[in-house]
């Protein structure tokens, strides 16, 4: 894999201040080289309705298409009632269907969140890692980047100016890259053979 590495980023939270888009923003800046991050808004889609399987609406064409187009994905996200956000659940399951048509399927994956709370998110990556078993993703172990107290983390205008924070998200993201290089060369060896 010598071309760029192509890392999609989505946000699981549409708040306009949302930590977890900063952090998104804060992973452009830090992403290794040999790697890009082009971030997703899922914003806009339906609640999920399974009649719609043969004749999804645009916005879920599209959005399967670039999960496909790209190498690995970054997934930035709140954590609600202990878990994955609605709208969050709400894409992932989009882009899953219909059965057997999954853009998910074989996708590195690193998983991060942001909370003010001091769990960070823990809980919601637990049950996304639960997600992403049956969706046939690899994600990443470690780093595990929960970023707790996120409001002294980030200034005022959703910057984050937190180095340690930084520093684990840049590690998190060159491991991404490996990761996403490693896969890649097994799966090539796999289909030579």
């Amino acid at each position: 894999m010598a071309d760029m590495i192509k890392i999609l980023g989505i946000a699981g939270s549409l708040r306009k201040g949302s930590y977890n888009q900063a952090a998104l923003r804060a992973a452009l800046e830090l992403v290794p080289e040999g790697a890009e991050i082009d971030i997703y808004d899922i914003d806009g889609f339906p609640g999920f309705n399974q009649d719609l399987d043969q004749s999804p609406p645009a916005k879920v064409i599209e959005f399967k298409q670039k999960i496909r187009e790209a190498d690995a994905i970054l997934i930035s996200s709140p954590e609600y009632n202990y878990s994955i956000p609605g709208v969050l659940k709400n894409a992932i399951d989009w882009a899953s269907r219909p059965y057997g048509d999954s853009a998910w399927d074989g996708k590195p994956a690193a998983i991060m969140g942001a909370s003010p709370g001091a769990v960070g998110t823990a809980r919601m990556q637990y049950h996304l890692r639960q997600v992403m078993v049956f969706l046939n993703m690899f994600p990443l172990n470690k780093p595990e980047v929960m970023i707790g107290h996120c409001a002294d983390k980030f200034d005022s205008n959703g910057t984050l100016i937190d180095e340690n924070t930084k520093e684990y998200l840049r590690k998190m993201l060159q491991a991404l890259a490996d990761w996403t290089v490693r896969l890649k060369g097994k799966q090539d060896s796999a289909q030579a053979n």
